[in-house]
This record gives C-alpha cells, sequence and structure tokens, in this order.
C-alpha cells in the first residue's frame, strides 16, 4: 500500500465584516498538504496511484496546460512513489517555471495542438495503446477516484458547517464533497465556484461522479469567473493583496482567489443568516502564481 493518507488544518478567519455580521469564518488548509502534491492534487490522486499500483503499471500518462497545477503534481508523486510520468501538454511548445519544475521531477512533456488534445482517450491510445506499463489519468484528477479521495475532506472536519465551499475546474473535488455529505449525513450546503467562463456542465459532472444524489442541492456561483479560467482583474488581485497581507496565507488568482472573493462578496450582499459558519477549503496549487507574480506585486 501506499502511504497516502493525510490530514490539514482548519484555521480561523478573523475580519471585521464577519464578525460584525455574526458569521464564523475557517478556511482548510489543504495548501498545507505537500508543497507540489498540493491540495486536492493529493486528494484526486490518493486512490488514482494507489489503482495504479494495483495495476501494477508503471507510468502515469495525463494532460495539462502549460501552468497545470495538476502536471506539477503527477510529475512529483511520480518521482515519489516510483512512477515514470508522461504529459500531454495543450498549446504550441514553450518554457515556463511550472513546466520546467515538471521536467526537474523527470516527466517528458509532449506539446499537442489544441484540436489533437481535445480528444484526451484518442491520444493515450495512439501512443500508448500497445505500452502495457502505461496508466491513463484525464486532466485534472478528473473522474470517480479523484472524488473518492476528496469525499474524505468532509471525514477530517472537527465540526459541522452551515456552508461548505471550494473553487472549482472539472467538478471532481466538488463531487467529493457532495459524497462526504451524504456518507455523514449533514445538512451542509455544498457551494462551488466556478474559475471558468462557461460552466454548466459542472453540475452535470458533478451528479455523474456523484450518483447518490448528494449534488442535488448543491449551490453554483458563476459570477466570481472575472472572464474565465486563470483571467483576473484589478479588483480581483486589489483583494487578494488585502487578503494575503492581513493573514499570512498566500492565495492565488486562478483557483482560491476566486474562491474567496466570491465569499466575501455573498456575505457583503447578505447572503448567509447571522450566526452561520462558513467553511472555504484552499484547494492549494499556488505555484500557478508565478506566472502572475509580477502584476499581483504590483498595485
Amino acid at each position: 500500500m501506499l502511504q497516502l493518507d493525510v490530514h490539514s488544518p482548519v484555521n480561523p478567519l478573523d475580519f471585521p465584516q464577519f464578525r460584525e455580521s455574526g458569521l464564523t469564518l475557517h478556511i482548510k488548509r489543504d495548501d498545507l498538504i505537500h508543497p507540489f502534491i498540493s491540495g486536492n492534487k493529493w486528494r484526486k490522486l490518493k486512490y488514482i496511484l494507489q489503482d495504479a499500483s494495483d495495476q501494477r503499471k508503471t507510468q502515469l500518462v495525463t494532460f495539462g496546460g502549460v501552468w497545470s497545477n495538476h502536471l506539477l503534481a503527477i510529475a512529483c508523486a511520480g518521482a515519489r512513489f516510483g512512477f515514470k510520468t508522461t504529459a500531454f501538454v495543450r498549446g504550441e511548445q514553450v518554457s515556463n517555471a511550472n513546466l520546467s519544475l515538471c521536467r526537474i521531477f523527470g516527466m517528458e512533456l509532449r506539446f499537442v495542438d489544441r484540436t489533437a488534445y481535445r480528444d484526451k482517450p484518442a491520444l493515450f491510445q495512439r501512443y500508448f495503446a500497445e505500452d502495457q506499463t502505461a496508466y491513463f489519468v484525464d486532466e485534472g484528477g478528473y473522474g470517480a477516484a479523484g472524488a473518492k479521495g476528496c469525499a474524505e475532506i468532509i471525514d477530517e472536519l472537527g465540526q459541522i458547517y452551515d456552508h461548505i465551499f471550494c473553487a472549482c475546474g472539472t467538478g471532481t473535488t466538488l463531487a467529493g464533497l457532495c459524497m462526504g455529505k451524504i456518507r455523514n449525513g449533514l445538512d451542509t450546503t455544498i457551494h462551488g465556484i466556478p474559475v471558468l467562463a462557461g460552466s454548466g456542465f459542472i453540475k452535470a459532472a458533478v451528479a455523474e461522479l456523484c450518483a447518490d444524489g448528494g449534488a442535488d442541492d448543491l449551490v453554483l456561483h458563476t459570477d466570481y469567473h472575472f472572464g474565465g479560467y486563470a483571467r483576473t482583474t484589478p479588483e480581483l488581485d486589489a483583494f487578494i493583496r488585502r487578503f494575503c497581507a492581513n493573514t499570512g496565507i498566500l492565495i492565488e488568482p486562478v483557483y482560491t482567489g476566486k474562491l474567496l472573493y466570491g465569499i466575501f462578496d455573498l456575505a457583503s450582499r447578505g447572503h448567509f443568516r447571522r450566526g452561520e459558519t462558513i467553511l472555504a477549503l484552499h484547494t492549494g496549487g499556488l505555484t500557478g502564481i508565478l506566472g502572475m507574480h509580477e502584476r499581483l506585486a504590483q498595485g
């Protein structure tokens, strides 16, 4: 068995906006699980890696963009747990800090055009159909195994919250939270803040992964993508700078920045009732900030 069990702490966040409204805001620090297999990436990979090991596979083949936290997590996990790693990278060949880290951890990068990238199973079949050592890992760790790992987030909580929020891209972490809620018999409302425009698919993806009905009362807040995936605005940048300076907790514009901005905005609009408790899930992926650090440092 691979040693993949982890727990992350929950920290209180003390902001006058919440204190004066009688609200309690906490943050679960999955960003502290590992510096590179960070946050929900570790959660998603737990059962994927175990299944690959059980099948005696020795190579992980996956997919992502040039700043993908998932690629870095797979590269590091492969190095740590003894897998060779290969990634199909969307778009023209480039060099950046994230991809350099992937290479340092031993990952082979294969750049493919965006048309070919759309059909990931076909790419895998074209290059690895005859390779019995290769194990397919979908982009972002999407799938039932990834959701199963994320469901364990709920098992770790030391108290019951009225609301739990996470940022979402593929819907896998969100599905896991819904599964964990049902398994623990909670009345908690699960909220997703999509980080990309055109996120209508997420609820269907969650429902597919969480077949026990846990997604039936899921709430999606679709107005906090700030123009789309990896897009940001001066308003979001300023919020991130204030939050980091006031808490010592690093967040970034791709995921957790949008998540927390959404929670603060909803609170300001009276979305929560006095006395309610709110948990934000910090899903890590902080290396993504490397592509935006100069912009965020200004202001």
